[in-house]
């Protein structure tokens, strides 16, 4: 029996696959297996408990939901490859700072593995080229598992990052992996993620499955 579930999931609304993470942690107990979900979602910007209204610049059309990860607040869209980690923490016998670094490391090494040199700051989660920020993080952990997760720019339209202050930071850079790699696609790189993540995880048996 698989140990982690890997699922592809394509393009799916924010609302209704927020309330599916709270549906699986609230439901799931010892023998559950822990998930990963890869996705993408519309247009949306999500603004972190902790989240300040003055972060918020000029949303215009896109819709604002408050959610219950950590962080500020940050935007979702096309293009931007989106993993929600469902993992038991108190099983893997790991901790909230062990699982942000084992995601950012996971991230570096995706983009090492298409010539992009990448790093962690200890000042700000997420992933950084230089100064511009590439991937972003938010988790939320509840009766020791963990979910919420990463997203990372892959090949999206970057005007909307433009009408918040990114994870709360005025005027920082944002980038994309197409801005390294004009020939990205987001399959390759949903695929090179997935495997630093599955490997950094450390499950032994694992199902990869397409969709719910």
């Amino acid at each position: 029996m698989a140990d982690l579930i890997v699922r592809s999931l394509g393009v799916q609304p924010y609302l209704e696959t927020w309330e599916a993470m709270k549906t699986f942690t609230a439901e799931r107990h010892a023998q559950v297996a822990d998930e990963l979900w890869f996705l993408e979602h519309p247009r949306v910007y999500t603004q972190g408990q902790a989240g300040k209204a003055e972060h918020i610049l000029a949303p215009g059309d896109i819709p604002v939901i408050q959610v219950d990860r950590g962080g500020q607040v940050t935007y979702h869209g096309p293009g931007q490859l989106v993993v929600y980690l469902m993992i038991d923490l108190t099983r893997k016998k790991l901790g909230v700072r062990g699982l942000v670094d084992e995601i950012e490391q996971a991230i570096v090494r995706t983009l090492a593995g298409l010539g992009v040199e990448a790093a962690p700051r200890s000042d700000a989660p997420g992933v950084y080229v230089g100064a511009s920020k590439i991937a972003s993080l938010g988790l939320r952990v509840r009766r020791g598992c963990s979910f919420h997760g990463l997203a990372l720019n892959v090949d999206m339209d970057m005007e909307p990052f433009r009408r918040i202050n990114p994870c709360g930071y005025a005027g920082m850079a944002m980038s994309q992996v197409r801005d390294f790699v004009p020939a990205a696609v987001m399959a390759d790189v949903q695929q090179r993620l997935t495997e630093q993540l599955v490997s950094g995880l450390g499950h032994p048996e694992v199902e990869f499955l397409q969709g719910w």
